[in-house]
């Protein structure tokens, strides 16, 4: 039974993989996005903002959107709630950017 379930496993993976790759390309637009989506492993909504320099309320648009894209998971912390990610974008061999940290402050106009 152990034998068959891993089986299963294993080709759920494989087959799955080239759709899930398709689905993070689809809703991490940007640079931004990406780089958002692989730092969002339980941290603050601040925290990741400045990885990817964007507006903490950006976070926080993106975090629910990925949620309901079923590629991040919530999380309830003291003080709100959180997303972490369920995916390693490396993992399907897509790059996660270095983001000019100098283009933009944070809160600037366009920034949403």
């Amino acid at each position: 039974m152990i034998e068959l379930l891993e089986e299963l496993v294993k080709w759920t993976r494989v087959t799955g993989i080239p759709h899930v790759k398709k689905l993070l390309l689809d809703v991490l637009t940007s640079p931004e996005e990406r780089v958002a989506y692989q730092s969002s492993n339980g941290e603050g909504s601040k925290e990741v903002a400045k990885l990817a320099n964007v507006s903490h309320v950006t976070i926080t648009s993106w975090w629910k959107k990925w949620i309901k894209a079923a590629i991040a998971e919530p999380l309830s912390v003291k003080g709100g709630k959180r997303a972490k990610r369920v995916f390693s974008l490396e993992d399907f061999g897509i790059d996660v950017p270095t983001i000019d940290r100098t283009r933009k402050e944070e809160g600037e106009i366009g920034d949403e």
